[in-house]
């Protein structure tokens, strides 16, 4: 678990909690970074480093469970909730949300740091998923119009000719198209180039024969 690219951020109004939480990573050689408010979270500019946050439900002017919400349409680090004041429905709530775990003070050493770990994990396979995604827009961002409408109809099922008679262009320059896509996605078959269509969420026309 010791290694200079990860950090743990912490986000609790007790400064003796905050002080604790530190002392105790260190000991593991684990850099931490702390954070009295929610809201001084947000307003920090973070490094882009293999993270989990600790935080805390009731916090001064926005609540963990505001913060978590909050959250959720960002690439953020996965959250461990840390809190004197845990409840079920809160539980249920963080957890359903996405939350690895939700420990309540005083909080078991091996717990947390196994709740630690989980969560590094998860935000690698994250900035994994997410750093291919942007490949995927990239790439699929050099893909002019035309092509663009002739890679939603071929993945949908269309053959040359069919994708043609729907664009009205011939089916010889469908079919340069269709290379321009396969090259331009890096896709080594049919199957490949569906598989990234799918991971893009590009919206696709309806089969033929389809009502």
């Amino acid at each position: 678990m010791s290694s200079p690219e990860r950090i743990v951020y912490i986000v609790d109004d007790d400064a003796r909690v905050r002080r604790s939480l530190a002392n105790l990573l260190a000991s593991f050689d684990i850099p931490t970074r702390a954070f009295p408010s929610a809201l001084e979270y947000l307003n920090c500019e973070l490094p882009d480093l293999l993270s989990c946050l600790i935080l805390d439900i009731n916090l001064p002017g926005l609540s963990g469970l505001a913060l978590q919400q909050r959250l959720v349409s960002q690439q953020h680090p996965p959250i461990i909730f840390l809190t004197g004041h845990g409840d079920v429905p809160s539980s249920v709530q963080a957890m359903k949300a996405g939350a690895v775990d939700f420990l309540p003070k005083p909080f078991h050493k091996d717990q947390l740091l196994r709740a630690i770990d989980e969560a590094f994990q998860r935000h690698a396979e994250s900035r994994v998923i997410h750093a291919e995604l942007a490949d995927l827009n990239a790439r699929y961002g050099r893909l002019t119009p035309r092509e663009r409408e002739v890679l939603a109809l071929i993945v949908a099922g269309r053959l040359n000719k069919q994708a043609a008679a729907e664009l009205g262009i011939s089916e010889i320059t469908c079919q340069v198209h269709r290379g321009q896509i396969m090259r331009k996605m890096s896709a080594e078959s049919l199957a490949d180039l569906v598989r990234m269509a799918s991971k893009l969420q590009i919206p696709l026309p309806k089969r033929l024969g389809s009502s």
